[in-house]
């Protein structure tokens, strides 16, 4: 989903631009908006597609507010694209739930959109009946996951909500992707399980 061909001359290299840009150059800055844009939208309208179609919230508003968020991460190391887009979903998740929060404050869960592991993998052997659960019990649930395995919690968040494939995962972790196809069986197991406990 993410994986790109190698930059041609006529289109900037992201990583180049991030280590400019972290380097205080502020023309990287501007050039990195116009680089990741497009792919930051993608990101956010399959982020948004998961979401209820009466969602207030737009892919547009969505990805605004990643990219204000992420220009404001001055302490970060990036390392390469992935790590960016890794970040971004991270923040993706973030805003949605809080959204979802601002939006359902009054009764915990009503009205929720009905979400499943199986959409955060298209060519996974999830079965396409999984039992939904809403956005902000599953946050819950990577908070909890997060506490007994960060990495896993961190596939989750990368699959999910970043819309990564298995190898933008595997980069962005610095892993192989056979451990990142490993660590999300088993993340996605006990997820499965966690949800259905609460």
């Amino acid at each position: 989903m993410m994986s790109s061909p190698s930059p041609s001359p006529s289109t900037p290299d992201v990583t180049q631009l991030l280590i400019g840009w972290s380097g205080g150059d502020r023309s990287a800055s501007e050039q990195l908006m116009a680089a990741v844009y497009a792919e930051l939208h993608a990101q956010a309208a399959r982020a948004m597609g998961r979401e209820n179609p009466e969602h207030t919230l737009q892919a547009t508003a969505l990805v605004n507010e990643a990219y204000l968020r992420l220009i404001d991460q001055r302490r970060v190391q990036w390392r390469n694209r992935a790590h960016f887009f890794g970040v971004a979903a991270q923040l993706m998740r973030r805003i949605l739930v809080d959204h979802a929060r601002g939006r359902h404050a009054a009764k915990r869960g009503a009205g929720m959109p009905q979400i499943t592991l199986g959409q955060a993998d298209v060519a996974s052997d999830a079965a396409p009946d999984d039992a939904g659960v809403d956005v902000l019990a599953l946050h819950e649930a990577i908070e909890r996951l997060a506490a007994i395995d960060p990495r896993q919690a961190r596939v989750v968040e990368l699959r999910y909500f970043g819309g990564m494939n298995i190898e933008d995962t595997a980069e962005a972790l610095d892993v192989s992707p056979a451990t990142i196809k490993r660590e999300w069986a088993v993340a996605r197991a006990w997820l499965r399980r966690d949800l259905s406990a609460s």
